[in-house]
């Protein structure tokens, strides 16, 4: 077939990779997430901590990816570097839960938050518009308008990754004027002495926020509460790792993708801390912990703009659900080409279009999101998520130590900043995280733990009688 001699071009340069890590981390999760975090640690000062603390492991990951990016600069991604690093099989079980829960789960959960800000300004696309009834199942105006947007979004993609560059560059480019923007005219235009010194005096009492006063924990339970604090932060933060998948579109990989994965994360952490900072200037902590749906930034607009803050709000929601999402659906299909080239997947989905792009792994990925998109809601597809995505962060982490010793002679551009220290600290801190999740919320850590596990007699049956080919990664 003609399709099959076509190759990934590389188009995308380092502001393009940069954009990629940014556009795909900012959701709607910093306008909504900081509510159940105040909530659940009480304090201003613990607040700030989390989102610090989250954007510490975030860099620090990142950092760490950079080598292994530099090692095995093609499409893949983390499917490669935990093949590589460990075996096919853990491979294998990191592009299972990818396509499963992890990636097609993400495009949903910003799908869905891209209709409910929507219906802000479009009402008739409110999740309480129900449309039609199937099989028992109520599907609303938000899920078909989250539906429509992954799929327009597909087809965008299979016209070539130019288009999808394109999208990406302009509408994360807006989403950091607009939100940058958020943050000055907050501090200029509704930042209150008086809020916020209420709010500091608070410290960094840990506690539950109940009736306007903190509630100190006890035991380990304030141990359990920052690690569910966390899900929102982490989540909010996650998907820097996506420029890694689309490595064979990036000029000068071995270079680029390592430094895209630094600046786009150092630049959204800035923008994450900067933005509660802000939050906590012009709203009590207890406005912060009880806004209307958790939505702290239209509580936070309607504070510095007034009447209008809400269309401002869900206008620049929109623009950034938009942008993430076409990150999201832009890289991951990437994923799905590589499992097919290895054998280890559809082999239909392991070739390329005329224009150069997976189109079969996108539209199989769009078909799946969209399932997801009228499964579950924001909420739950969030907490689904982190927790199996934090076990193969940690797994990816350790296949840097693996692979020192592995293949010491290596060609390594980068090497992971402050190694063994930093890295290892991350798989400990990670690590703890997802102990504490296994214990304070087991009804989504038990699910996510067994989509994973069901991978592996998957992975069996697909290998069974089939010899995977070997494919050179490193050039």
């Amino acid at each position: 077939m003609a399709e099959e001699k076509v190759s990934f071009k590389q188009s995308l340069g380092l502001l393009d990779a940069t954009m990629i890590v940014v556009g795909s981390m900012i959701g709607s999760g910093i306008f909504i997430v900081s509510a159940d975090i105040t909530r659940s640690v009480g304090s201003a000062g613990w607040l700030i901590l989390v989102w610090i603390l989250t954007g510490v492991l975030t860099l620090t990951a990142a950092l760490s990816y950079g080598e292994l990016s530099g090692m095995f600069p093609k499409a893949g991604g983390q499917y490669v570097y935990l093949k590589e690093a460990f075996n096919p099989l853990t491979g294998f079980l990191y592009g299972w839960s990818f396509f499963a829960v992890i990636q097609a789960g993400s495009i949903a959960a910003v799908g869905v938050a891209f209709s409910k800000f929507a219906a802000y300004i479009f009402p008739g696309l409110s999740e309480h518009h129900i449309l039609l009834n199937v099989l028992g199942l109520d599907i609303s105006a938000a899920q078909i308008t989250s539906i429509l947007l992954i799929v327009v979004l597909t087809y965008i993609n299979t016209r070539g990754v130019k288009e999808g560059k394109f999208i990406q560059t302009v509408f994360t480019l807006a989403k950091i004027v607009a939100l940058a923007g958020l943050v000055i005219f907050g501090f200029i235009l509704a930042a209150r002495g008086d809020v916020a010194h209420a709010n500091w005096s608070t410290g960094f009492t840990l506690g539950k926020r109940e009736g306007g006063s903190i509630v100190p924990y006890l035991g380990l339970a304030g141990l359990g509460a920052i690690a569910g604090s966390m899900v929102g932060s982490l989540f909010s933060s996650d998907s820097w790792n996506n420029v890694t998948f689309i490595a064979g579109e990036i000029k000068n990989p071995a270079k680029n993708i390592g430094l895209s994965l630094f600046l786009g994360t150092l630049i959204v952490t800035a923008i994450y801390v900067a933005t509660n900072l802000m939050y906590i200037n012009v709203l009590p902590l207890d406005a912060i912990a009880n806004a209307e749906n958790d939505r702290v930034g239209v509580t936070a607009s309607l504070q510095i703009f007034g009447g209008s803050g809400t269309t401002v709000m869900a206008i620049l929601l929109m623009i950034s659900t938009f942008g993430c999402d076409n990150g999201l659906i832009l890289s991951g299909a990437r994923v799905y080409y590589t499992m097919a080239k290895d054998g280890v997947f559809f082999k239909q989905v392991g070739v390329l279009n005329k224009n150069a792009v997976p189109a079969r792994a996108l539209w199989m990925q769009c078909i799946w999101a969209s399932v997801l998109c009228l499964s579950g809601r924001y909420g739950e597809l969030l907490d689904y998520v982190i927790f199996v995505v934090l076990i193969f962060y940690i797994l990816t982490i350790l296949g840097i130590f693996r692979l020192r010793k592995k293949r010491p002679e290596a060609v390594r551009p980068y090497k992971a900043f402050g190694y063994p220290v930093l890295p290892m600290l991350y798989v400990l801190l990670a690590g703890a995280i997802c102990v504490l999740l296994f214990i304070y919320k087991p009804k989504f850590t038990w699910p996510g733990l067994g989509i994973v596990l069901l991978g592996i007699p998957i992975y069996f049956f697909i290998t069974k009688n089939t010899k995977s080919p070997h494919v050179d990664y490193t050039d």
